[in-house]
């Protein structure tokens, strides 16, 4: 194997079109940078080739998001569900074989540290638990931002294999549901429409405490993302009961944001709309939807009535810079940022 070598991608469709074709997160589509971007954060795309010049096989890509930390500490530098990896070695463009997954994150990790002060560049792979083996310069961290523990759906399967890995009672809700005669779902196609759902999600956050940005944050993720963050809704007398905010790429389907109000709760409405939104990306061919993680509470109960099993992802891991210990053990922004990043 030829040296790996990295390099900054600054073109939108290059870059997206990378991601896709390796089959990437789509929080590593250029929009989500773009999002972050206006809201405290700085995004940089690299490419991970085997070999140096253009010509070289891409078997890697990282958005990379950068936050400035006061003081000595330098930068903090986190890929949410980065790096992305090549997953099919005999496509005729990648070598064989390709290179260790490691590998390519260790040379994100150095590009970094080569080319600023960061306090840390953390990384969540999307990828199963065991199948990314890192260096030992690896430290699990201490702040994950995305759980590991999550729940993915495999939508290569027909719709009534999907039916019957749920539970009895959530087959039961959706037919419910969807039978009800006063409740129509469809998509959220303008601003005005989302102000109605977010003042959904504000009674939401009320009742289940939990934080949430500003309206323009929602606002830039409808419009940055275009059509890879679709918004659907549950209406009752042409008022949204409940929503569904997505992020997509051609092959993951994720879950950012979502609410219900009372009158949905009471209608079983977010049951009807996941199994709505869930067929829906089945139908664009979509491969995996994936519940946005399991963190045991009563969310969580309700997602994983959708399937008889559970899934364990990479997790969260640091490659550790000067001042690492001091982000780590007593620097209470370490916490505070991460918990921004986790409202996503």
């Amino acid at each position: 194997m030829t040296s790996l070598t990295v390099s900054p991608c600054t073109d939108r469709a290059v870059w997206d079109d990378t991601v896709e074709t390796l089959g990437g997160h789509p929080l590593q589509l250029w929009g989500w940078g773009e999002l972050k971007s206006a809201h405290r954060w700085r995004a940089e795309r690299v490419l991970v080739r085997d070999g140096s010049g253009t010509d070289a096989p891409i078997v890697g890509a990282c958005q990379l998001l950068t936050r400035t930390l006061p003081g000595p500490l330098g930068d903090f530098v986190y890929a949410p569900r980065g790096p992305v990896l090549a997953r099919d070695p005999q496509d005729s463009d990648l070598p064989a074989p390709a290179p260790a997954p490691g590998a390519i994150a260790d040379a994100v990790a150095a590009y970094v540290h080569g080319s600023r002060r960061a306090v840390a560049v953390s990384i969540e792979p999307d990828e199963n638990a065991g199948t990314v083996p890192l260096s030992g310069e690896w430290r699990e961290s201490k702040t994950p931002v995305l759980p590991a523990r999550t729940l993915i759906l495999d939508l290569r399967k027909s719709e009534d294999e999907l039916l019957a890995e749920m539970s009895k009672k959530h087959r039961q809700y959706i037919r419910k549901s969807g039978r009800e005669e006063t409740m129509e779902i469809r998509p959220v196609e303008t601003l005005a429409q989302l102000d109605e759902c977010l003042e959904v999600y504000r009674a939401t956050s009320e009742r289940a405490d939990f934080g949430l940005h500003e309206d323009s944050y929602y606002h830039d993720a409808f419009t940055m993302l275009g059509d890879n963050s679709p918004v659907w809704a549950a209406y009752v007398d042409n008022a949204p009961v409940a929503f569904l905010f997505m992020a997509h790429s051609g092959r993951t389907a994720f879950e950012l944001y979502g609410g219900m109000s009372e009158t949905g709760q009471r209608l079983r409405a977010n049951y009807a709309l996941k199994w709505h939104v869930i067929r829906h990306m089945r139908e664009i061919g979509v491969e995996r939807y994936d519940f946005g993680g399991l963190i045991n509470d009563g969310v969580t109960t309700f997602k994983t009535g959708f399937a008889g099993h559970e899934n364990l992802l990479a997790g969260s891991w640091d490659r550790p810079g000067p001042g690492y210990k001091i982000w780590t053990e007593g620097l209470p922004l370490a916490k505070k940022i991460v918990r921004s990043l986790r409202r996503r």
